[in-house]
């Protein structure tokens, strides 16, 4: 339901009215506990559905030390941040792909406002102002028709002098996505060895010699650590034998503990760097999967929009021709491809308003 669009509380809604029982009342009709600490068995809360989307032992994994105590006197138990979490993998049957949780993650993150109209627009949480960078807001109502139903820049929309509307209508942008989609999903099925080795070589130019700096960089920063490490045991006999005074022992000892805090978080960031480039390559194979799974697209759904597509930008129109023109970026899934076209005012005229 949250690939289709849906979010945490129209998901409670929907499972409310079909008198699904709630992960307590559940587990009491299954004898697994008893629990006093609900009322109504079915009453679904949008906070519960967003604790079940952050679950990876859905997708088959144990996940400990998610919790801790501060100390054997304090019995509360506090959160751990998820980088702290120990992830052990395929340890049971899995009821959730993992392609579908990531894929759910991915969506949490550009979390928006739940609208009142009870279809969901593909585009919502995807388009972006190509010039700040902000999402672009949906603009539906009654009284629009759906060749009127359009998108602007949500930093215009708060003040009109920091960026222009980049105003775009749903329809004609759904029409030029489709259009983009399936060139790509015609010469992927024709030439899909060709498409692969093209990725592949992309890759291989673009990240990995990246990757080999970051890594070089990372074992520069590690052998700094290691001299601090002597240079601070050294500066500590020093002051033992009164070679330096107290003073200058507590500035000199500062700041190589700065200088290591600052080499040990640039390590962190550097490693994730490294990771994010060698996934490239699974990520590549994981897009010729989803891909794979298409041949034609006659409309697009808000599954299939999010399994595509990771980002559209949108820029400002020119009128420098004559005539309105607008280009669109568009990000295919894992940033394995980008396309880019140019919207002409003459091509898609305006639809007049609905009575």
């Amino acid at each position: 339901m949250c690939i289709e669009g849906l979010g945490p509380k129209q998901i409670a809604k929907r499972l409310s009215a079909e008198k699904i029982l709630i992960p307590s009342a559940y587990a009491e009709s299954k004898g697994y506990c008893k629990s006093a600490n609900y009322k109504y068995p079915t009453r679904w809360g949008g906070q519960t559905i967003a604790k079940i989307f952050e679950k990876p032992e859905y997708c088959g994994h144990t996940v400990n030390f998610k919790t801790y105590r501060k100390s054997y006197k304090n019995k509360k138990r506090m959160n751990r941040a998820k980088e702290e979490w120990v992830i052990f993998e395929n340890t049971h049957p899995a009821i959730i792909s993992q392609h579908d949780f990531e894929l759910v993650q991915e969506l949490r993150s550009h979390r928006r406002k739940m609208q009142k109209c009870e279809e969901v627009n593909p585009f919502s949480g995807m388009v972006y102002c190509a010039d700040c960078g902000k999402p672009m807001y949906l603009c539906r109502s009654r009284s629009l028709t759906k060749e009127q139903e359009h998108m602007k820049c949500s930093t215009y929309s708060k003040d009109p002098n920091e960026c222009s509307a980049h105003f775009i209508r749903t329809c004609v942008l759904k029409e030029l996505l489709l259009n983009e989609i399936n060139k790509l999903l015609d010469y992927v099925s024709i030439n899909k060895e060709n498409y692969l080795d093209m990725l592949t070589q992309q890759t291989n130019a673009n990240h990995l010699e990246e990757a080999k700096q970051a890594k070089k960089t990372i074992a520069k920063s590690e052998k700094r650590i290691a001299e601090l490490d002597k240079l601070f045991t050294r500066l500590y006999e020093d002051n033992i034998s009164r070679k330096i005074s107290d003073e200058r022992f507590e500035m000199m000892s500062r700041n190589y503990e700065n200088e290591q805090k600052q080499l040990k978080a640039s390590i962190t960031e550097l490693q994730k760097f490294v990771e994010t480039k060698e996934q490239q390559s699974d990520d590549i194979s994981s897009f010729m999967k989803i891909v794979s799974k298409y041949e034609h697209l006659t409309d697009i759904t808000p599954e299939q929009m999010h399994e595509l597509i990771e980002r559209i930008e949108v820029h400002a129109p020119d009128k420098s021709s004559g005539h309105r023109q607008q280009k669109v970026d568009i990000y295919f899934r894992f940033r394995i491809a980008c396309s880019s076209a140019v919207l002409d005012r003459w091509d898609y005229p305006k639809k007049k308003k609905a009575a």
